[in-house]
């Protein structure tokens, strides 16, 4: 037997790890839901933004410092990675760990960014550049 692809297993283990939006993040945050948050990107990556109040714990540490961010196992926890796969395996083996409420930013932080909602004033600047 051929070990899966690793898109293929995160589309497998996907069927097990609910997903949420990044709008229902930001409403998850606008409305002081109370949730941990965690970047499970390398370090190198945190360079590149997180998005606030995110704690950063690297996907392969993260079974081993999970306890650093919360032992409840019942708090909800939103993992994200840059585009959704890792976080999706990482929520998967903190399912197997015994958290229940464990949910993966679909799109990742990439999804995040694009996904920001626009200020007014960056509409109109580019309306006029594209005049």
């Amino acid at each position: 037997m051929t070990m899966p692809e690793f898109k293929q297993l995160v589309d497998e283990i996907k069927r097990d790890v609910h997903e949420i939006s990044p709008e229902t993040l930001r409403q998850m945050k606008t409305t002081g839901e109370d949730f941990s948050l965690i970047d499970v990107r390398e370090p190198e990556d945190f360079q590149n933004g997180t998005i606030p109040g995110a704690a950063t714990v690297p996907r392969g540490v993260l079974e081993l410092k999970i306890d650093q961010v919360t032992t409840d196992k019942d708090h909800k926890i939103v993992l994200y990675c840059r585009a959704g796969g890792r976080s999706a395996l990482a929520a998967y083996m903190l399912q197997r760990m015994g958290f229940r409420n464990v949910h993966s930013l679909a799109g990742g932080y990439e999804q995040w960014k694009e996904s920001e909602p626009r200020l007014a004033s960056d509409s109109s600047s580019e309306e006029k550049n594209a005049a």
